[in-house]
């Protein structure tokens, strides 16, 4: 099969969105949590919240029902494409896919991706984000 750089490209592109939306997911629960002991308001904003809850909603949702990650789908469709073998990897492809992807029963997983939801619920709860009225943003 021949190989075709501009798929190869656009699979590594894939892949470091891929993972700056695992480091965005684990990453705001810090700040979430940090911020609300150090009073950042930024942390709490509904816009911040809801995405940080659906991207971890849609990934325990994805484990539980045996959904393959339609990013991690698109990245291995764009490598196909592109002739890429086992062998032949980026050194993008290499790191990020070393730092994302590890070898155990999907189990494991689901059971990690669980926890993590309950935990991003559990700081809703205990940190709310801050959901404004109207009225209230007219009187501020």
């Amino acid at each position: 099969m021949a190989f075709f750089p501009p798929y190869q490209f656009l699979a590594d592109v894939v892949l470091a969105l891929h993972f700056g939306i695992v480091a965005f997911v684990i990453g705001a629960l810090v700040l979430i949590v940090a911020g609300n002991l150090r009073s950042w308001p930024w942390v709490n904003a509904p816009w911040f919240r809801l995405v940080h809850l659906a991207f971890i909603a849609a990934v325990v949702a994805e484990s539980w029902f045996g959904i393959t990650c339609p990013i991690t789908s698109l990245e291995m469709w764009l490598r196909a494409k592109a002739g890429a073998s086992t062998y032949g990897i980026s050194f993008i492809e290499y790191w990020l896919q070393r730092a994302l992807y590890y070898e155990a029963p999907a189990w494991v997983f689901t059971l990690s991706y669980s926890v993590f939801g309950l935990l991003v619920v559990a700081i809703w709860w205990y940190f709310p984000p801050r959901f404004k009225r109207r009225a209230d943003r007219r009187q501020a």
